[in-house]
C-alpha cells in the first residue's frame, strides 16, 4: 500500500478538510484583529476527537468560545476601557460567524449566534478608533446592508474606494478582518457588503443568490456615487472564493468600475457543483453540500443544478475593459488551476495579471487562507498601483 502523503501545507485537522478550512480561516485573521491563538487553542481542545461530520461539535465550541469572549468584553466596556473591550468585541463577532457558517437549514439557534456575531461587531465599531458607517443600500424588494470604513490616510478630498463582496459562506463582519484595515492605512476608503446569498442578506432578508451579480454591484456604485467623499472615477471591486465569479461579472457589465480582484478564480460554477454532486460530496468542500440549496432558495440538487446554469464567465470575462488582477493558490483543492487559466485567457481587459502562489512560497490554498498577509499585500499594492498612485 502506497503510504500517505502530507499535504504540502498547513492542515490543523488532517484529516477533516472543512473544517481545517474554517479554523486556519479564523487564525490567518489574527494580523487583523480577527483571532488569538489561545483562544483559538480553546476550540481546538474542545473538537479533539469529534468526528469531522459532527457539525453540532463544531457550532458548540466557537460558541463557547465567543461567549467567553463576549463576556471579557462586556467586562471591559463597563470599566471604561473601550480599547480593549472593542478588540474582544472583534474577536467574538468572527468566533459567533464561523460557528454559524455549517448550520443548515438556519434554525433559531443559529440565527441567535449570528445575530450575536453582527451585535458584537456593531460594539466593535462603537468602542474602536475605526470610523466605520453601517449602511444601507438600495436594492431590489429592500437593500443590502453594509459597512462603509472611512480612510485612516487622507489623500485627497474625495477618496479612491474599494468595494468588498464576499463569498459563498463568508460573511461582512469575516471580510472586515482580511485586510480593510490595510487598505485604509493607504487611504483607500471601503464598502464591505453582504451581497445576495450571504450574511445578513439571505439569513434576515431572503435576498438569495443569483447570476447577475451586476445588479448588487452596480447599485454599490449607484450608492458611492451619491457621496460627497468619495471620486467616482477610483472605485475598485474585490471579492472572494465564489466572489471570484461576482467581482468580475460586475465589473465586465459595468464599465464606471476603475479596477477589479478576483481573489480566488472561478469559471463555470454549474460544472463546479456537478463534480460535486456526483461524488456525492466526498471532495474538498468548505461548507456541508446542502449548503447551495439554502443560498439558491431551492429545495433539491437537481434544481440547484438547473439554477446554476447561468453561473458561467465564458462570454462575460470577454466583456471586461478595467484593469483586472486574478490571484489563485496552485494547491487550491476546491477550485483548479485550469480554471483560473480558462477565467485569465478570455479576460478582455488590456492590463491583466494572474499570480499564483506556490506551496514552497505560501499562500498555496484556496484564497491563500494559509498566509493571508501576503495576498493582501499584493492585492493592495495593486489595487494602489492602479487606483492611488497616479494621483501624487
Amino acid at each position: 500500500m502506497a503510504e500517505k502523503k502530507d499535504p504540502p501545507y498547513f492542515m490543523y485537522f488532517p484529516d477533516n478538510y472543512r473544517w481545517s478550512a474554517a479554523f486556519i480561516n479564523m487564525l490567518s485573521a489574527a494580523p487583523y484583529g480577527g483571532s488569538e491563538i489561545g483562544e483559538l487553542h480553546k476550540i481546538g481542545v474542545k473538537l479533539k476527537g469529534k468526528a469531522g461530520d459532527d457539525d453540532e461539535a463544531w457550532f458548540n465550541a466557537c460558541t463557547e468560545v465567543a461567549d467567553g469572549v463576549s463576556e471579557y468584553a462586556d467586562r471591559w466596556a463597563k470599566e471604561g476601557n473601550n480599547t480593549s473591550a472593542a478588540h474582544a468585541y472583534q474577536r467574538a463577532a468572527n468566533y459567533y460567524h464561523m460557528a454559524e457558517r455549517f448550520r443548515t437549514p438556519k434554525d433559531k439557534k443559529a440565527l441567535d449566534v449570528y445575530q450575536r456575531g453582527i451585535d458584537a461587531f456593531h460594539q466593535f465599531i462603537k468602542l474602536s478608533d475605526y470610523e466605520i458607517e453601517i449602511v444601507e443600500i438600495p436594492f431590489v424588494d429592500g437593500s443590502l446592508p453594509g459597512y462603509f470604513v472611512h480612510p485612516q490616510k487622507k489623500i485627497a478630498e474625495k477618496s479612491p474606494c474599494v468595494v468588498y463582496f464576499d463569498g459563498l459562506d463568508v460573511t461582512k463582519e469575516i471580510q472586515f478582518m482580511r485586510g480593510v484595515p490595510d487598505l485604509i492605512k493607504r487611504g483607500f476608503s471601503v464598502l464591505v457588503m453582504d451581497g445576495p446569498g450571504t450574511g445578513e442578506a439571505i439569513r434576515f432578508r431572503n435576498h438569495y443568490l443569483r447570476h447577475d451579480y451586476e445588479v448588487a454591484g452596480s447599485a454599490c456604485l449607484d450608492y458611492l456615487e451619491t457621496r460627497k467623499d468619495v471620486d467616482p472615477k477610483r472605485i475598485g471591486i474585490v471579492a472572494i472564493s465564489l466572489g471570484g465569479y461576482y467581482a468580475p461579472r460586475c465589473a465586465a457589465m459595468d464599465h464606471r468600475w476603475a479596477a477589479c480582484i478576483a481573489w480566488g478564480a472561478q469559471w463555470d460554477y454549474y460544472e463546479t457543483w456537478k463534480k460535486r454532486i456526483d461524488a456525492q460530496f466526498k471532495l474538498s468542500l468548505s461548507v456541508p453540500g446542502h449548503h447551495i440549496n439554502w443560498i439558491l432558495g431551492v429545495d433539491t440538487l437537481d434544481q440547484a443544478l438547473e439554477t446554476l446554469k447561468p453561473f458561467n464567465l465564458d462570454g462575460v470575462m470577454q466583456k471586461m475593459e478595467c484593469p483586472f488582477l486574478l490571484v489563485h493558490g496552485a494547491e487550491d483543492e476546491q477550485i483548479p488551476l485550469s480554471d483560473a487559466q480558462k477565467q485569465y485567457d478570455a479576460c478582455g481587459s488590456k492590463d491583466k495579471t494572474l499570480r499564483v502562489y506556490t506551496a514552497e512560497e505560501g499562500g498555496s490554498q484556496h484564497c491563500q487562507r494559509d498566509y493571508l498577509t501576503l495576498v493582501v499585500a499584493d492585492m493592495w499594492n495593486w489595487f494602489e498601483d492602479r487606483l492611488i498612485k497616479n494621483l501624487k
